[in-house]
C-alpha cells in the first residue's frame, strides 16, 4: 500500500469512490427530497398515491443493482457500469426537470416524462449502486480486511455529505412558500440541480479512477471480468459460479409462484401494489435461492451467504421505518410542523429530512472511532449485535414522536424540535446499521459473487422501500387536512368517526381535493390517527430488533470467525 497510502492508513481510491458517491447521492436525496410535493402539488396526485410510487420508485431502485451486478461481473466491469450509471442518472434528473417545466401546460406529456424520468433513474442507479460499493472492500490487502468496517463508515460519510448537500440545495431551489402557497413552478430547479451534481460525479470518477482506484498492488480495479487476475481469489475458491439447468428452471418457476403469491397477499388496484410491490419482493427471494443452489459453494461460503441473508430481512423493517422520511414524515412537516427555525425562518417542509445528512456528517467518525477503540480492547460487537442496536434505537425514535402527536388533536402543530430529535436518533441507529451492514457483505461474500450479492443486500433495501410506501400510504388525514374540508364546508372527523355519513356530492368534493373520507386500514386495523401510525414502526422495529439480537450467537457460528 505503500505509494498509493494516505495518512489515515487508507488507500486514496477511497477517497476518489467517496467523492463520486457524495456527488450521486446529493443527485438521489436531492431528487427525492421534492419528489413528493412534486407528485401532489404540481402533477396533482393524492398523497397516499404519491407514497406509493415513491415506494415502488426507491424499491426499484434497490431491485435492479442485483441486474447492475451481474453485467459487472459477467461482462462489463464495474469501472463501466458507473460511468453508464451516472449518465442514465444525469438524463433521468433532466426529465424531471423537463417534466417540472411544462406541466402547467401539457401535464399529460408531464406525466409520461416523469415516468419515464423515473425509469431511466431507476436502472442508472442498478448499474451504479452495487459496483461501486463493492469496489471500496477490493482496495485493501487481505491482510487488512478488519479495516472495511471503518471504510465504509468512512464511504458512508460521501454518501451523507451528499445527502446533505442535496436535501439543502434542492429544496431552497424547488421547495418555495410564498404567503404560505405553495409555488408549484419552482420544482423544476431542484431537479436540475441534481441532474448537474450527477455529471460532476461521472466526470470526477472517469478522470481520477485510473490512477487511484487500483488495487494494493497498483492494478486497475473494476475492469472487464476477463482480465480479473485470478491471485485476487482465495486459495482454493472457485471463480465462476456453477448453476444447473435445473437451478434455473427452479428459479425462473419460484418467481412465477411468488409474484402471483405477493400479488394475491398485497391485494389492490394499484399498478404500483399489484405489479411493482410483487416484483421487488418476489425477485428478492428468488435471487437468494439462486446463489444457494451454486454447487461450487463451500459449507462455509454458504454459511456465511446465509448470514448475510438473514441480516438482510432484518434491515426490511429498518429501511421501511427510516425511509418514511421522504413520503409520511415529509407530509407531516408540511401539514402539521411548526417549522420555525432560528430568527423567525420558516424551513421548508423537504428540508427538514436534512438533518439526517448533517447528523451522519458529524457523527459517522465518531462512531468508527468507538468501533475501533472497542475493537483493540476486544469488546467490539459483531456485526449483527450492532444492527439489533439500531433496530431498537429506531424503535426508540418512532415513540418518542408517536408520545408527542398524541394530544396534537387536529389543529395542533408538532414542534419542530421533535422531528430534528427523531433525526438524530435515526442516524445513531443508521450508524449502527447500514456502513456495517456494507462491511459485512464486503467481508462474507465470496469474490465470484461479490457484486451479485452487494445487489441482493440492496434488495432488502428494495423490500424495506416498498413496505415503506405501503406504510406512508396508510398514514391518516393531518391537520391539514381537516382545515382544508373546512373551508369547503365539510366537518370532516365525523365522517372519519362514522358517527356522520357523508353525501356523494361531499365526497366528490373531498375526492377533488385530494382527501380521504376514510381511515386507513392496514393488517386489519383502522388507524384514527397519528399516534397510532407511528405505533406500527415502534412494534415492527422493536420486534426485529429482540428477535436479531437473539439470532446473535448462530449468526456468529455461522460466520466461521469473521468478525
Amino acid at each position: 500500500m505503500n505509494e498509493i497510502a494516505v495518512k489515515s492508513g487508507h488507500p486514496k481510491g477511497l477517497w476518489v469512490l467517496f467523492g463520486t458517491e457524495m456527488w450521486e447521492r446529493f443527485n438521489f436525496y436531492g431528487m427525492r427530497a421534492i419528489l413528493t410535493l412534486f407528485l401532489v402539488n404540481s402533477l396533482l396526485m393524492k398523497e397516499s398515491d404519491a407514497s406509493l410510487i415513491y415506494g415502488g420508485f426507491l424499491g426499484l431502485c434497490y431491485l435492479t443493482p442485483m441486474l447492475g451486478g451481474f453485467i459487472a461481473d459477467r461482462f462489463f466491469g464495474n469501472r463501466n457500469c458507473i460511468i453508464l450509471g451516472g449518465l442514465m442518472m444525469a438524463l433521468g434528473q433532466f426529465l424531471l426537470f423537463t417534466s417540472a417545466s411544462i406541466f402547467g401546460t401539457n401535464i399529460s406529456l408531464a406525466n409520461t416524462l416523469m415516468w419515464s424520468a423515473l425509469g431511466i433513474i431507476i436502472f442508472g442507479n442498478g448499474f451504479f449502486k452495487p459496483n461501486i460499493s463493492s469496489m471500496v472492500g477490493s482496495l485493501y490487502p487481505k491482510q487488512e480486511k478488519t479495516k472495511l468496517d471503518t471504510a465504509f463508515t468512512i464511504f458512508y460519510m460521501g454518501i451523507n455529505l451528499g445527502a446533505f448537500l442535496g436535501q439543502t440545495i434542492c429544496p431552497y431551489l424547488g421547495d418555495q412558500v410564498v404567503d404560505g402557497v405553495q409555488n408549484v413552478h419552482a420544482f423544476k430547479w431542484g431537479f436540475l440541480a441534481a441532474s448537474i451534481a450527477m455529471l460532476i460525479g461521472t466526470v470526477v470518477f472517469y478522470v481520477l479512477k485510473d490512477k487511484y482506484v487500483v488495487t494494493p498492488d497498483g492494478k486497475p480495479l473494476g475492469g472487464l471480468p476477463s482480465k480479473n487476475d485470478a491471485n485476487d481469489y482465495e486459495e482454493g475458491e472457485a471463480q465462476k459460479a456453477v448453476f444447473s439447468t435445473q437451478a434455473l428452471i427452479g428459479a425462473v418457476v419460484s418467481f412465477v409462484i411468488l409474484f402471483f403469491a405477493f400479488r394475491y397477499i398485497l391485494g389492490g388496484d394499484n399498478f404500483i401494489k399489484t405489479f411493482i410491490y410483487p416484483i421487488i419482493y418476489a425477485s428478492g427471494l428468488t435471487l437468494a435461492g439462486l446463489i444457494v443452489s451454486d454447487s461450487s459453494l463451500t459449507k462455509i461460503e454458504r454459511d456465511r451467504i446465509f448470514v448475510i441473508y438473514i441480516v438482510a430481512f432484518f434491515i426490511i423493517f429498518f429501511w421501511a421505518a427510516f425511509e418514511q422520511a421522504g413520503s409520511s414524515l415529509t407530509f407531516i412537516a408540511a401539514n402539521q410542523t411548526d417549522r420555525t427555525f432560528m430568527f423567525g425562518w420558516q424551513m421548508p417542509a423537504s428540508m427538514v429530512q436534512v438533518f439526517n445528512g448533517i447528523f451522519v456528517f458529524a457523527f459517522a467518525l465518531p462512531f468508527s472511532i468507538l468501533w475501533d477503540k472497542l475493537r483493540e480492547n476486544g469488546k467490539e460487537p459483531i456485526s449483527p449485535v450492532k444492527q439489533a442496536i439500531g433496530l431498537a434505537l429506531i424503535a426508540v425514535s418512532y415513540f418518542i414522536i408517536a408520545y408527542n402527536v398524541k394530544d396534537l388533536g387536529n389543529t395542533g402543530l408538532l414542534a419542530i424540535k421533535w422531528l430534528i430529535l427523531l433525526y438524530l436518533i435515526q442516524t445513531f441507529a443508521e450508524l449502527c446499521l447500514s456502513p456495517i451492514g456494507l462491511s459485512l457483505v464486503g467481508k462474507l461474500s465470496p469474490k465470484r459473487f461479490s457484486s451479485l450479492l452487494f445487489g441482493v443486500f440492496f434488495l432488502s433495501n428494495a423490500a424495506g422501500y416498498a413496505l415503506s410506501g405501503t406504510l406512508g400510504s396508510i398514514m391518516p388525514a393531518t391537520g391539514e387536512k381537516f382545515v382544508k374540508a373546512k373551508e369547503l364546508g365539510i366537518d370532516l372527523q365525523p365522517i372519519l368517526d362514522k358517527t356522520v355519513i357523508a353525501t356523494s356530492e361531499q365526497l366528490q368534493v373531498l375526492e377533488t381535493n385530494q382527501i380521504s373520507a376514510t381511515n386507513p386500514i392496514f393488517a386489519g386495523f383502522e388507524i384514527h390517527n397519528l399516534f397510532e401510525f407511528f405505533m406500527v414502526f415502534v412494534i415492527l422495529t422493536g420486534i426485529a430488533a429482540i428477535v436479531l439480537f437473539a439470532l446473535t450467537p448462530v449468526l456468529k457460528k455461522m460466520m466461521h470467525g469473521v468478525r
